[in-house]
């Protein structure tokens, strides 16, 4: 059987909406590696989020135990207390974000998947290191872009002019 793997996750938004950027630290064994990423305009959620979706995505092989530690009650309680499932069911209606949580539940289902939610900015070293890799990541050049989110503000807008 494989060494169960670690994923702490972190997501960052300056401005919410603004420039945000996600950070993963995954842990096996031995084994440690780092990923981010940053988009030019989205939420602090959506990064909180779409954290959690490349650290599961980054597993190629389907069947692992995998632990979650996330300081984001948002995707936390909406796994544990089961609300995703319920909005699954219900298509999404009138929910943000149906975009990645789609796609998470995609990869989740993929694993056995157990989150731990940890109180942010209160030194547990890996939640500030992903932290810092958010932080790091909005603050790049050359960001991303969140079509789906920018799709969705412009069109929340039209409602309003």
């Amino acid at each position: 059987m494989a060494e169960p793997i670690i994923i702490y996750t972190d997501g960052a938004a300056s401005g919410n909406p603004g420039p945000g950027g996600f950070g993963v630290v995954l842990k096996s064994g031995i084994y440690r590696k780092e990923l981010m990423g940053g988009f030019r305009r989205t939420t602090n959620n959506r990064m909180e989020l779409l954290a959690v979706i490349v650290g599961l995505e980054a597993l190629k092989q389907p069947g692992h135990v995998v632990t979650i530690y996330s300081d984001s009650r948002y995707v936390v309680d909406a796994v544990d207390k089961g609300w995703v499932f319920g909005w699954e069911k219900k298509g999404f209606k009138d929910k943000k974000n149906p975009d990645l949580w789609k796609r998470f539940l995609s990869v989740y289902r993929r694993h056995q998947v157990k989150f731990v939610w940890v109180k942010g900015h209160a030194d547990n070293p890996e939640n500030e290191r992903c932290d810092q890799l958010a932080v790091q990541a909005y603050k790049m050049p050359q960001l991303q872009i969140d079509y789906y989110y920018e799709a969705e503000e412009e069109n929340h807008l039209k409602l309003f002019t």
